[in-house]
């Protein structure tokens, strides 16, 4: 069932769920692709068509921000939860470990793929990290080319997409119909914590969903992407009380 969230629509699913589906599309998918949307993502893509098609087009969208499923319940279109797109990614890698899958790491700055790469098959023995690249490059670039030709030639199963928001999304929507992979995911800076580069909040803030708290206190720089957070549910408040128009 899906649950339409200020104009993004959501799969109301858990995280068990999204990752039935996730896996289903990494063995079955063509060029499938899954976001997931925060309430910043949401609140961009209102103002933002590219943005908003990109979202509708992906085979799962799945809410990756409390913000979205507070707002969900005042919209009385309730989400059965948050789903945090670096946990599923991990748990698909995890899968594709101990199914023979593949997997292909692309994006974040030189040489943390990299990384990722050594500090993942460290972690899930047996795990195919079918090849790794980068994310900068410019569109319509040889580079570019050279990496699209680079992920078909090793055909993977899953494509972990780091290339930040909404570069990752219109990027996946973009390049869908040529790429041969099964599924890709745009899970933003992940790779820099798959790398250990990065580190998420402790275990406390993410239960108690102040994951964003630690984050705007570790790099206080956030606040003016953060205040996005409070505009969000007051817009849903707003929605719910007069409507969309």
């Amino acid at each position: 069932m899906k649950r339409e969230i200020l104009s993004v629509t959501f799969d109301n699913v858990t995280m068990e769920e999204a990752l039935e589906r996730a896996s289903a599309l990494a063995r079955e998918g063509k060029s499938d692709y899954i976001v997931t949307p925060n309430s910043e993502i949401v609140y961009e893509a209102r103002k933002n068509e590219a943005l908003a098609k990109a979202l509708k087009g992906a085979s799962l969208v799945i809410p990756d921000g409390i913000g979205v499923v507070y707002a969900s319940k005042i919209l009385s279109k309730p989400l059965k939860q948050k789903v945090a797109g670096i946990e599923l990614g991990e748990r698909l890698i995890e899968y594709a470990s101990l199914n023979g899958l593949s997997v292909y790491l692309f994006g974040a700055k030189p040489g943390i793929a990299e990384r990722a790469k050594d500090k993942l098959c460290e972690k899930y023995p047996g795990l195919n990290v079918a090849g790794v690249q980068d994310g900068y490059f410019k569109d319509g670039s040889d580079r570019e080319r050279e990496i699209i030709e680079d992920i078909n030639s090793k055909a993977p199963n899953i494509l972990i997409a780091c290339l930040g928001v909404p570069k990752q999304e219109l990027w996946m929507n973009a390049h869908k119909d040529e790429l041969n992979v099964r599924v890709m995911l745009g899970l933003g800076g992940s790779m820099d914590i798959y790398a250990g580069v990065s580190k998420r909040a402790p275990d406390i803030f993410i239960k108690l969903s102040l994951e964003w708290f630690y984050r705007l206190c570790k790099e206080p720089w956030r606040i003016k992407r953060m205040i996005k957070l409070p505009l969000f549910l007051l817009l849903a408040v707003k929605v719910r009380l007069f409507g969309e128009k």
